[in-house]
């Protein structure tokens, strides 16, 4: 039985709970590895028939309170079913994280939920009867997903666009609007089988909406169509890369103890496939090796007979760097490139760290009554000041990407001088094995894969556990390993297309958009009130 205005209007409180956590946790279907969007065309007309029921409330504190805690049992629903797996990394080192698990679980979706409601909230405000409200639905909640990427360190996991970009053909849009603008498209375009059950309306402005959406949709998938079909994607000549992916288990790969072994692990997978003959470039995965490369002889002398002359490794590597008149060096989440004689030729550091993973909110009052971040590095990691294209001999200028950086679009680029050289490739490293074989590593790579459209670049992604893959500049995979499997992926480096639109304008765009749905909702709820 379809979840009508009518209905939700007339339901207790009880059953209006139930409803908006009951259709958050469905949404989260929209989100890999299950991509299937078309379920928000059920959820989303619930959330707004929930608004449509909290706008009736005869005083505006009441509407307001409806609306945000609709919104926000929404939001709770959706974030609970799609960021459980989060609770898999307290598990790793069970013995001194487990009992933080139903914390993390339960605290993380119930803030993040707190934007859906905030979103509500500003909805109801410029709420009316008809398709109005459309707009202010669409409006609002891309405003609060836009914030949700940058207040409080930022979080943008799962934002709703990226239900539509699971589907290359509609992931093209990303090169115009980027994640923003598929937002707003996924919200005003799903939520308009709520028009069908607007009482008022007269049979075709009920049915406009609808239509008005499915046309939407149909363009934008018939351009994406027309772009996959028409552009060609070469190599850069000379390219070589191989990715290796150990799936090391989670457990091991901090062990300093079991150092020989991670050495051993990584050396054998990577000379398969009938050894390092012709490989121009090595890629190893975030967080390599459970030491500190600059003091153990041993590996760098095992690197060195591993890799042919002129052969270069990419790894992901912790480093340090004194600080003088400190007893305690900074340490620093990096991607470092190392030479055939083993030496370090270039580093880049992560700018934006994961809280409570890398680095405690006030660590050292934190460290000093007995808390601990999952890394358990000692003082925490240091995050660079800026990002800066890595120069990588044999290849176009990296844009180096570390774990979860990959998933902010506005924080993606390096800052660069007039006149200075465009990036050729987008590098992530990753260490998704804290998550096991759960949706998480599928939502990263989605999201990591939607940068490369939106920048015009290819993606080279190596990972622990999977899923690591070469992405051309279309989102399109020219070589995967899969989540949980040990192997290597051999491959040329995709040339990058001519920048994209949304790398000249970024947001803007979508931001017109969110402005112009709040003035058109605007106008339909000033009509109504002079009705």
């Amino acid at each position: 039985m379809m979840l009508t205005p009518a209905l939700l209007r007339g339901a207790s409180t009880r059953w209006r709970v139930l409803a908006a956590l009951t259709a958050g946790g469905l949404s989260a279907l929209a989100m890999p590895p299950f991509g299937l969007w078309p379920v928000l065309a059920a959820t989303l007309p619930v959330l707004v028939g929930l608004i449509d029921a909290a706008s009736e409330a005869r005083s505006l504190r009441r509407r307001l309170g409806g609306a945000f805690a609709s919104g926000w049992l929404f939001g709770m629903g959706y974030f609970l079913a799609g960021l459980w797996w989060i609770g898999e990394a307290f598990l790793v080192q069970a013995d001194a994280f487990a009992w933080l698990m139903p914390f993390a679980v339960l605290l993380l979706p119930a803030g993040l939920a707190l934007f859906a409601g905030l979103g509500c909230a500003l909805a109801v405000l410029l709420w009316s009867r008809g398709w109005g409200r459309l707009f202010a639905f669409a409006g609002a909640l891309t405003l609060t997903e836009w914030l949700r990427g940058f207040l409080l360190t930022g979080f943008p996991w799962n934002n709703f666009g990226y239900a539509l970009a699971n589907d290359l053909r509609f992931a093209q849009a990303a090169s115009v609007v980027g994640l923003l603008g598929l937002c707003w498209l996924t919200l005003i375009t799903l939520a308009s089988p709520a028009a069908l059950f607007d009482e008022e309306a007269t049979p075709r402005g009920r049915q406009l909406p609808l239509a008005f959406a499915i046309g939407l949709l149909a363009l934008v998938w018939a351009g994406g169509q027309w772009r996959l079909a028409t552009t060609e994607v070469g190599t850069v000549a000379g390219v070589h890369l191989r990715i290796m992916q150990p799936d090391l288990p989670q457990d091991q790969k901090f062990r300093y103890d079991a150092r020989r072994s991670v050495m051993d692990l990584y050396v054998a997978t990577s000379e398969s496939q009938g050894g390092l003959t012709g490989v121009t470039h090595l890629i190893w995965p975030e967080s390599a090796f459970p030491f500190f490369y600059e003091r153990e002889p041993e590996a760098q002398a095992r690197i060195a007979a591993m890799l042919p002359p002129g052969a270069l490794l990419i790894t992901g590597a912790a480093r340090l760097e004194p600080v003088p008149g400190q007893p305690r060096p900074k340490a620093y989440n990096s991607l470092r490139v190392i030479d055939a004689r083993g030496e370090v030729i270039a580093d880049a550091d992560k700018v934006h760290l994961v809280p409570f993973g890398e680095y405690l909110p006030f660590q050292e009052t934190l460290e000093a009554l007995g808390f601990e971040q999952l890394t358990r590095q000692r003082g925490g990691f240091t995050a660079a000041s800026h990002r800066q294209p890595m120069a990588i001999p044999g290849l176009p200028l990296a844009v180096p990407l570390i774990c979860y950086e990959a998933i902010f679009p506005e924080e993606l680029m390096p800052a660069s001088a007039p006149g200075a050289a465009r990036p050729g490739f987008l590098l992530n490293v990753s260490n998704d094995a804290w998550f096991g074989l759960t949706p998480g590593p599928y939502q990263h790579f989605e999201q990591a894969r939607l940068r490369a459209v939106e920048q015009g670049l290819p993606l080279i992604r190596a990972t622990n556990n999977g899923i690591s893959a070469i992405v051309d500049p279309l989102g399109r995979i020219m070589g995967i390993l899969p989540l949980g499997v040990r192997g290597v992926l051999d491959g040329p480096l995709p040339l990058p297309l001519a920048p994209p639109i949304y790398t000249s304008i970024g947001n803007l765009l979508p931001h017109f958009l969110v402005l112009m749905s709040l003035l058109l909702a605007l106008l339909g709820h000033r009509r109504q009130l002079h009705l």
